[in-house]
């Protein structure tokens, strides 16, 4: 077929599922400095869609997009876009989904406010975490490419969406989700992709999976890609009114955070064993994000509890941390090439401790930890 270079199974990939940028030095006086205002940064979040009525994506205070910007916003009845999501695209390989760029997982709604949320008092989880809730980069704009319906992200959605995201004009990419693809780089989509998309100067970060402690299943390994890994933070959640008492039968050790997921990805990256993988980790272990009240909490069947901030663990948590670090990164530096950006998050991390990781070392973290 003319204009037919070659063509690939239609794999489908699987979504990984505030005080934590404090516990990586992002402080709210830190990302209020002028300097490294994030506003004239767009952020590709490739996942299954946002709520644009969240507090964490409301557009006050922000000026209209920048003229950088080439996307498009595809309205539908009950979604629209603002100076904050700034465009909008959804994709489907089965006839089944509802057209739309609306988040019915909770999912995309939760990686995109990770990375790039405003500030939201007074969020909390039933009462728990209760504090400012804030993405990395909350001036930084969002476009939405709504590739994963139901948890579910086939391929051909994905290279669409990378090469509308290549014309619209963002500066990062952000992909949660991944899976067991060929070992060929250039028959796995996200690989595929990203590739492109790096030679027109954007970065794109993505999950390492949630296959650990296993060695070798990475998900988003490609050497020019940025793969994090997940750990912990130092939160622990304190009830105001308990309503049980633990009685301690014997002693356990407690590991000081950082410290590696149990579920997150290690490497060696078996496709490329000369090259590291992961890259970094960041904070992935029970974070609060916004949530669409309209989806349920429990995955029970007709439950009816609703939230507006959600927890959540995985590297898809973790993902949209270096997200943010790398508007920073960025916005400080518009000229940078994605080469430099990963460099310059990668050879300023935390350096973890490897006593804590004698089995596994830098295969389960990379260069260290996201930081400042």
């Amino acid at each position: 077929m003319e204009g037919v270079i070659f063509v690939l199974l239609n794999h489908a990939l699987e979504l990984h599922t505030t005080r934590s940028w404090d516990f990586i030095g992002f402080s709210e006086s830190y990302v209020r400095h002028s300097y490294y205002n994030a506003g004239n940064v767009i952020i590709g979040m490739f996942d299954s869609g946002i709520r644009p009525e969240s507090d964490s994506f409301s557009d006050e205070g922000l000026e209209p997009p920048p003229k950088k910007w080439k996307g498009k916003c595809q309205t539908t009845k009950n979604f629209t876009c603002n100076n904050k999501i700034i465009g909008a695209r959804y994709y489907s390989s089965l006839k089944t989904d509802i057209k739309c760029p609306r988040d019915t997982t909770g999912h995309g709604t939760q990686t995109a406010s990770i990375a790039t949320g405003r500030e939201v008092l007074g969020a909390s989880y039933y009462g728990l975490a209760k504090g400012v809730a804030r993405g990395g980069a909350p001036s930084a704009r969002i476009a939405v490419y709504k590739v994963c319906w139901s948890f579910v992200c086939y391929a051909a959605d994905i290279l669409a969406a990378f090469e509308d995201a290549i014309a619209d004009g963002v500066d990062i990419i952000s992909i949660s989700f991944g899976g067991s693809m060929h070992g060929n780089y250039f028959l796995n989509p996200t690989a595929l992709g990203s590739l492109h998309a790096l030679k027109e100067g954007i970065v794109t970060i993505g999950a390492a999976g949630n296959y650990g402690p296993e060695r070798g299943i990475l998900s988003n390994s490609a050497p020019w890609m940025v793969t994090v890994a997940a750990s912990s933070i130092d939160r622990k959640y304190v009830s105001p009114d308990p309503k049980a008492t633990i009685l301690f039968t014997e002693v356990v050790e407690d590991i000081q955070a950082p410290y590696d997921a149990g579920f997150s990805s290690r490497g060696p990256n078996l496709v490329s064993p000369n090259i590291l993988k992961p890259d970094l980790t960041a904070p992935g272990v029970n974070i609060l994000a916004a949530w669409p009240s309209t989806v349920p909490v429990s995955e029970k069947v007709h439950s009816k509890k609703r939230v507006k901030y959600n927890k959540l663990s995985g590297t898809s948590a973790s993902c949209p941390h270096v997200t943010g670090v790398a508007a920073y990164v960025k916005a400080t530096d518009p000229n940078w090439s994605p080469a430099a950006i990963k460099s310059a998050l990668m050879t300023t991390a935390y350096v973890m401790d490897p006593e804590k990781h004698k089995n596994e070392k830098e295969f389960a973290y990379g260069s260290g930890l996201i930081t400042l």
